[in-house]
Parts: C-alpha cells; sequence; structure tokens
C-alpha cells in the first residue's frame, strides 16, 4: 500500500522544490511562526514566499491529520481522505507558481586565484551587498568557463580553492547565498546543449569579446570559447533567474541570455522569466535595465563626468597601474600593473608609488585627458565608500606623489583582515570544498525541478 511518505516523496516535493524555500519545513511550521520570524529579522520574505509559506503549512497540517487517523485498519480510509484533501492543495500551490516569479539572483566568478582589487570593486563588493537585499541569490565558481583559457589540472584545482577562499574573506556567507562550483551542477552543460540548438553560429560571431579573445590567443579559437555565451545563458536561466549583476564588457552576453529565453518561450511556451541587468552607480541605490546598449549611455550621459555609471562585476573599471588604457588585469606582464587582494603592505606600497600618473602634480578626475591619476580617485572612492567629489576634496592640495601614498594607505586599511582571513581559510582545504558541495547540493536540488520540466517541454520525456 502507498505510505504517506511515499505520496509526499513523489507529489508533494517536487512542488515544493519548484516553489522553492531553501529548507524543507516540518510539521511543525504554522502562519504564527513565519510571521513572527518575519518581523524579527530571522527570514527575508517578500508577499509571495509568506504565500509560498502558507501552502507549505496548510501540507504540513494534513500531515497532522493524516497521523490522526493512521491506523492498522483504518490506514487505506485516511490514504483516501488525505488524497482528495492534498490534491486540492497541490493545485493550489502549482495555479501559485504558475503565476509567480522568485527574485533570484545569479552571478559566477571564474577561478583565477586570489582575486585583484578590480575583481573585488567591480564584483565581489557587489555580491557581499547584493546576499543582503534578496532571498535567492546565487554565486558559481565557473570552473567550466576557465577551460576556455589552457590551464593545468593542479593549477585549475588551486585556483579554485583560492578563489573560493577570497570570496568567503570578503564577506560572502553561504548561509545566505548559494556558493557552488559550476560543474557539480551537470545541468548546466545539458541545458547549454539545448540553448545552443536555439543559437544562431553568426549570432555567435559577431559577439565582440569572441574576436578579442580569439586573438588575445593567437589561434583559430575553439567551439568553447564560440559558445561560452550560450553556456553563460544556461548558467542564468537553468534556475530561473531574474536579475543579474553585469558588466559593460559582457552586456551583450546578457542581451543574448534574454533573447535566447524569449527565443525558448515563443518556441515551448512562456517558462523563462527574461533576466535583467542590475546596474549600481556613485550617486547610490540600483537600477534594472533590460540590459540594452542605449540604456548604458544614456545612463552615462545623465550621471556626468564626475559621476560616471559604474555597473556590478567588472565594470567598475579598474585600470592597469602600469597602463591606465587597459583594464587591470591577472595576466598582464608588468607584476607592478595589478594589486591582488591578498598583497602584503609594502608590495601595495611600491605598486601604487610606481602607478603611471602625467607631469601636472594636481589631482583631478578627468578620465580621457588623465587616466592614471583618474584611475586613482576611482580606486580611492571605491576602498573608502566617497563620491568622486569628496575624494577629490581630501585631495586639496596634495601633489599626486604624495596622493599616490594616500590611496595605497585606504587599499591596506581595506584589505588588510581580508588577506588575514584568506591565509586562514587556505589552511582548511576540507572546509572550502564542503563549502562548495553544500552549495552545489542546493543548487542541484533548484535546478532539478526546473531542468526536468524543460526536459518535458522539449519532449525529452
Amino acid at each position: 500500500m502507498i505510505t504517506f511518505l511515499n505520496f509526499y516523496n513523489l507529489a508533494v516535493r517536487a512542488v515544493y522544490k519548484e516553489l522553492y524555500v531553501r529548507a524543507l519545513w516540518g510539521s511543525k511550521g504554522c502562519k504564527a511562526q513565519v510571521e513572527e520570524e518575519k518581523n524579527t529579522g530571522g527570514m527575508k520574505l517578500s508577499d509571495k514566499e509568506m504565500e509560498s509559506r502558507a501552502v507549505r503549512i496548510m501540507v504540513c497540517e494534513e500531515e497532522l491529520l493524516f497521523n490522526k487517523h493512521i491506523n492498522e485498519q483504518q490506514e487505506h480510509l485516511a490514504l483516501r481522505n488525505v488524497n482528495r484533501r492534498l490534491a486540492a492543495v497541490l493545485s493550489q500551490a502549482v495555479a501559485y507558481w504558475e503565476n509567480t516569479v522568485v527574485d533570484r539572483i545569479f552571478s559566477g566568478i571564474q577561478p583565477t586565484g586570489t582575486p585583484h582589487l578590480g575583481n573585488y570593486l567591480g564584483a565581489i563588493q557587489n555580491w557581499v551587498n547584493l546576499q543582503e537585499k534578496c532571498s535567492s541569490v546565487l554565486y558559481s565558481i565557473m570552473d567550466m568557463h576557465s577551460l576556455t583559457v589552457p590551464k593545468e589540472p593542479a593549477v585549475l584545482r588551486q585556483n579554485i580553492l583560492d578563489t573560493t577562499a577570497a570570496i568567503l574573506a570578503c564577506g560572502i556567507d553561504p548561509k545566505k547565498c548559494f556558493l557552488f562550483r559550476q560543474s557539480l551542477v551537470p545541468e548546466h552543460a545539458e541545458l547549454a546543449w539545448i540553448l545552443g540548438c536555439l543559437t544562431n553560429v553568426p549570432r555567435l560571431l559577431r559577439l565582440p569579446q569572441w574576436k578579442m579573445k580569439r586573438a588575445s590567443q593567437n589561434s583559430e579559437g575553439t567551439v568553447g570559447l564560440l559558445t561560452y555565451p550560450v553556456l553563460q545563458a544556461a548558467d542564468i536561466l537553468l534556475y530561473k533567474s531574474t536579475r543579474v549583476p553585469v558588466g559593460e564588457d559582457q552586456v551583450l552576453h546578457l542581451e543574448l541570455a534574454q533573447d535566447i529565453a524569449q527565443h525558448f518561450n515563443k518556441k515551448y511556451g512562456e517558462f523563462f522569466p527574461v533576466p535583467k541587468a542590475i546596474l549600481s552607480h556613485r550617486l547610490g541605490g540600483e537600477e534594472e535595465s533590460d540590459g540594452t546598449n542605449g540604456m548604458f549611455a544614456k545612463k552615462r550621459e545623465e550621471l556626468g563626468k564626475d559621476e560616471a555609471l559604474h555597473l556590478c562585476c567588472t565594470t567598475k573599471k579598474i585600470k592597469s597601474l602600469r597602463d591606465p588604457s587597459v583594464k587591470m588585469s591577472k595576466s598582464d606582464p608588468q607584476k607592478l600593473a595589478t594589486v591582488s587582494i591578498a598583497d602584503s603592505p609594502d608590495e601595495i606600497v611600491l605598486k601604487f608609488r610606481k602607478a603611471v600618473t602625467d607631469f601636472t602634480s594636481e589631482v583631478t578626475y578627468d578620465p580621457a585627458a588623465r587616466p592614471g591619476v583618474s584611475n586613482l580617485v576611482s580606486i580611492h572612492a571605491a576602498v573608502t565608500g566617497l563620491s568622486i567629489k569628496e575624494v577629490l576634496h581630501q585631495a586639496t592640495g596634495l601633489d599626486t606623489a604624495h596622493y599616490k601614498m594616500v590611496v595605497a594607505e585606504s587599499v591596506i586599511q581595506k584589505f588588510t583582515p581580508i588577506r588575514n582571513e584568506i591565509k586562514k581559510l587556505q589552511e582548511d582545504k576540507s572546509h572550502l570544498i564542503k563549502v562548495l558541495e553544500d552549495g552545489a547540493e542546493k543548487a542541484k536540488e533548484l535546478a532539478a525541478p526546473i531542468y526536468q520540466e524543460i526536459r518535458r517541454l522539449v519532449g525529452f520525456q
């Protein structure tokens, strides 16, 4: 005979996972408890999430009712009664889900080892802020993407751990988000194949990133490099993500993900929410856009030169200290060009002392005419949380040589506790591995019912 547990596992859990609440509720859940936890800050729940909790509570009540009825003689009668009433609850849950889009943020970072200053200010700092503002956040270590640049396996393994340690040290909390390794969730690659079958090759060939990276590798390019943006789309859509922190150099890739989502919806029926870009700027707050280039250009014009638009991820454009015409990068052959967040104070001072500026001693902000000094001003503002105008006011009367040391000291103060925490975390590899594995299990639970429905929609089952 089918027991309640069998029925619960087969029917209810599938709906629960689709509704997505991080921890399965037991029979002690109640509306009063939900409201109390919300009011005391124990949960960050929207009205829609409160409704989904209510659905869960209704099923818990059915379980309690079932337990009251259970005995050896009456199990079949109780089951029939519960089936009838539980079916009504499930239909409400399904109807709720069909008309609900969960606010969900997804972002990722390639495992290149300990991040540099640009990685932190452009991406990780925003990640820390976003995990406090949204109840469903996923951050991924993109080890599959990293294979587009050849690496030795041992180097990749160590880079994954170093990147994880740095992210945790910077303030990412696995209790507030899902932090996981991309390759531990195979549905990413499987969905990428499905989406790739909806994407035409000329569109991929026109993307600037394909042309630039192929040229930098001095090769004809690989299939992986060409289809990199399709895998990015799969990363986002696998979890029905609604918002994506995006860099200016990734805008076209987000637009591709949006187009793929719309193409899928047109072909198979409305399923994927079309993800929006998260934009942030120095005036405070955040804005969303559909990712079109016009939005970015418009905002730059509105905010003006001194309050230039800054975007989440790679677009708080921190430039190389040795060549301010290019962004800061780990691959820069000049060792003094890039500041790692794990650099010692002496290393930081040396790199800023050698930073390229110009022959004008006054500290001003003009990225076009004075890119070197303007880069220092941007870094100073970003690590202190001050505006460009406030930083310039503090620099009044300083020449660029003295100002370099002011910026260096600000960077040292910002990253000393982070550097110490990185060293501590790197000593416990088993902890880092467990964090990524636990996050992957949660990500799999979230992705599984979504991907199962995708399989059904395309005809695999």
